[in-house]
């Protein structure tokens, strides 16, 4: 007997890359599989209909929550594998407490987007936007730019909150001999500490003694904002700030407030408050800030991963077997949650 599986991705890229030939084909050969038509996300509505003779869901970005009663009524529902990262916005306790497994790519974010922070880093110690800017302008070499150039050998990185992807950070930095200060609201293993020459210290002790510090909060009602002005004025004048985070979780006018009176300070933000931030945001403009789209990962070329490991862990669970992505109901109150919690 074939499963029923549900796949919510609705047609367009995101479908195309995260599900591609090989992935459908794979799905097929293992599952009934009903694939939305709509052109666009179901309503909230829709998807508890459509669930109605469902096993599994493969779902993507804008998919509705299967909480608020989506699965009153509903004993078949078995499984969520979700081919983003977070699930925040897609599954609350009422579907742990059914008993409904799930699973994420957050793995295959994490470590992709570790790798665009090392990117970033780089880029921001040797002013590499800078030096390309200037090439194309007829310039040659810019001395002040050469006189503030730094390696990422032996640096000290502060890295504030410590899930997957600064797990991934600290793991993919090594053969530089960086060394690591972490913040974080939970005790981190110290075993993986050791591993990483990494120590758990206070927030304030990240900010005032590392050269380079990437934020790394999920966005919550807890995070939302907690990072401005007063935190910003502890790190050093030639700090290097890297934001592959959320964009809210920082203040963005008291970090532009502080941009502007240190010029020394950098800041590469990958995420912005408004996206795309507003053309006349001076964060487009201001020297001593690198701006990114929203980009940081997973890369278009990792999408093929994330849909084939999903759809391999919804046959794991076919046969009983161990999942590999699976999303526990604590981490997943920890994710990053883009619409603040109804009050």
């Amino acid at each position: 007997m074939k499963y029923n599986v549900l796949v919510t991705i609705p047609d367009g890229q995101p479908k195309e890359t995260f599900l591609t030939p090989d992935v459908r084909e794979y799905l097929a050969e293992n599952f009934n599989v009903r694939y939305n038509t709509l052109g666009r996300n179901y309503t909230q509505e829709e998807l508890k209909e459509e669930l109605k003779d469902i096993d599994f869901a493969l779902t993507g970005w804008g998919t509705p929550s299967f909480g608020d009663g989506v699965l009153d009524g509903n004993d078949r529902f078995k499984m969520i594998a979700h081919v983003g990262g977070s699930v925040a916005d897609y599954v609350d306790n009422t579907v742990y407490e059914k008993g409904v497994k799930v699973c994420s790519g957050n793995f295959y974010y994490a470590e992709s987007v570790a790798e665009g922070v090392a990117a970033y880093i780089m880029s921001a110690l040797r002013s590499i936007p800078d030096h390309v800017q200037n090439m194309r302008n007829g310039q040659w070499k810019d001395p002040v730019l050469l006189d503030t150039s730094e390696g990422l050998l032996d640096q000290e990185i502060g890295i504030i909150s410590c899930g997957a992807i600064s797990k991934c950070v600290m793991q993919l930095l090594q053969p530089f001999r960086c060394k690591f200060k972490v913040a974080s609201n939970y005790a981190v293993d110290p075993e993986f500490l050791a591993s990483v020459n990494a120590k758990q210290v206070p927030l304030e002790e990240v900010l005032k003694t590392c050269h380079i510090i990437s934020l790394h909060s999920a966005l919550n009602d807890r995070t939302r904002g907690s990072i401005g002005r007063a935190e910003f004025e502890m790190m050093q004048e030639n700090a290097i700030f890297i934001n592959t985070a959320r964009g809210a979780v920082i203040r963005e006018e008291e970090m532009i407030e502080v941009l502007k009176e240190r010029p020394k300070m950098k800041a590469v933000l990958d995420v912005f408050c408004q996206e795309p931030p507003a053309a006349d945001n001076p964060l487009r403009t201001l020297p001593n800030v690198y701006c990114i789209p929203h980009m940081g990962g997973p890369t278009t070329d990792r999408r093929k991963y994330i849909g084939m490991a999903m759809a391999e862990e919804l046959v794991h669970f076919t046969k009983g077997e161990p999942l590999v992505h699976e999303i526990a109901p604590d981490v997943a109150s920890r994710m990053t949650k883009q619409k603040p919690t109804k009050k």
